[in-house]
């Protein structure tokens, strides 16, 4: 529900961000339609999923290479707080998704009203690092706080992103400066990205259990 009414938010001749996940994939199936009926658009996707799924819609994509800006972009989250700061990274497309969300002139965070918290923090921060020593990495990440454990695909290989990279997902409890702890781990060697995403949220629409769809915009503070 709250896909779809995201997706009313594109028209005609713009660059459209495709996010990652359970609720993007909504919003890329009503794209799909809404290209189908003679929206002319293109876009990028923010995974090799999303890639896929909007290729089999016939959604023209462009590479992030070849343009300098997004007009749009539609994504979910894990959590948003109330200054629309954001934990994403759940589905393992972080790097990708802070890239076209930076780019974005416009990002649009489509959740259910559970994705709603005070304070970020609840929903494991994950952090992406490169495979050569991460456990090292690990070890500074664990000195900011926290407890970590590395993203497992199954019981014996560790998961690993579109970049061949590994998530180390971290329980640091609530998050109470968000910005702060953005920064302390880009400073790490080792981390290339991590799941918070500060200030790039232009709107959220969160669906709540009676129908109801709450928009909520961000105030510059």
């Amino acid at each position: 529900m709250v896909a779809e009414a995201a997706v009313e938010f594109i028209e005609d001749g713009m660059i459209v961000g495709l996010g990652t996940g359970s609720t993007a994939c909504w919003a890329i199936q009503k794209i799909g339609e809404r290209v189908s009926e003679g929206l002319k658009i293109k876009a990028v996707a923010t995974s090799k999923a999303s890639e896929l799924l909007a290729k089999e819609l016939k959604i023209p994509l462009v590479d992030l290479s070849d343009i300098d800006h997004v007009d749009l972009t539609i994504d979910g989250a894990d959590e948003v707080d109330p200054d629309l700061n954001l934990i994403k990274g759940g589905g393992g497309a972080l790097l990708r998704e802070k890239m076209v969300a930076t780019a974005s002139r416009e990002l649009i965070i489509v959740v259910d009203e559970t994705k709603l918290v005070e304070k970020l923090g609840t929903f494991p921060l994950p952090v992406e690092v490169v495979p050569f020593g991460v456990e090292f990495t690990r070890r500074r990440i664990e000195k900011l706080g926290c407890k970590t454990s590395i993203r497992m695909r199954n019981e014996k290989d560790y998961y690993q992103t579109d970049n061949g990279n590994y998530i180390i997902d971290c329980e640091f409890g609530r998050i109470e400066d968000p910005e702060e702890l953005n920064q302390a781990l880009n400073m790490i060697p080792g981390v290339v990205e991590n799941g918070l995403f500060i200030k790039l949220a232009a709107r959220v629409l969160a669906g709540r259990k009676n129908g109801e769809i709450d928009i909520i915009k961000r105030i510059e503070r």
